[in-house]
């Protein structure tokens, strides 16, 4: 989303990283012009954790032009059940609006996104919308603003890519390796890596091969 000069998003959708966790890093995107959208705090504990924002989180935040629901409910669109639109702060002055519902408030969430359907109508709207307003814009005039404002995360961008490159090419042997094969090969709901494992396996001098990597990864361990 972030390579494109508008980015309009349904808000069943999420947004996060997966580099970290899975053997890479979000470069030659995300380090670049993260930081730009929602500032340096925000970017480096999205590119790092690797937590996902809900869709109107990452509104909220300046990532996307627009969002707009997509669950009818009895005929009607119903806002994401699964995350809080209806308040802004919590009791301590926490910004909650977008972030995931918990406890009674998830399961109702739940059970009212059972009921309903998904349709991607309005998304639809939206994007026309959009383009309609494009379209009443004088054309060399918003293609120059369009480009110049494209400098701001070129230029990162330019900074960056041939080391990003030559980086994501040499991690494939090692994190890599590991991570996709993990995330690809491991069971459904055990697809990482032992973190703590590896890390322990590297400071005692192991290298990088594959048997630190068949003992870190859950699709070699023997189901008990």
């Amino acid at each position: 989303g972030m390579a494109c000069d508008f980015s309009i998003s349904q808000d069943l959708a999420r947004f996060g990283q997966a580099g970290p966790k899975h053997g890479s890093a979000p470069i030659g995107g995300s380090t670049d012009f993260l930081p730009l959208y929602v500032g340096i705090e925000n970017a480096m504990y999205s590119c790092t954790v690797c937590d996902p924002w809900s869709a109107h989180e990452a509104y909220r935040m300046g990532l996307l032009t627009e969002v707009v629901p997509a669950l009818k409910v009895d005929g009607k669109y119903v806002a994401n059940p699964l995350v809080v639109v209806d308040k802004w702060v919590d009791a301590q002055g926490r910004i909650v609006y977008g972030r995931s519902k918990t406890g009674e408030d998830l399961a109702k969430g739940k059970e009212l996104m059972k009921s309903g359907v998904v349709d991607l109508t309005a998304l639809d709207e939206a994007v026309e919308k959009c383009c309609t307003k494009l379209l009443y814009t004088m054309p060399n005039c918003l293609s120059k603003t369009i480009n110049t404002l494209r400098v701001h995360k070129l230029v990162f961008w330019d900074m960056n890519k041939e080391s990003h490159r030559d980086w994501l090419a040499l991690n494939m042997a090692t994190e890599g390796k590991a991570g996709f094969r993990a995330f690809n090969d491991g069971p459904k709901d055990n697809r990482e890596v032992n973190f703590i494992k590896i890390r322990q396996l590297l400071a005692q001098g192991h290298e990088w091969n594959d048997e630190l990597i068949e003992v870190t990864s859950p699709n070699y361990q023997k189901v008990q």
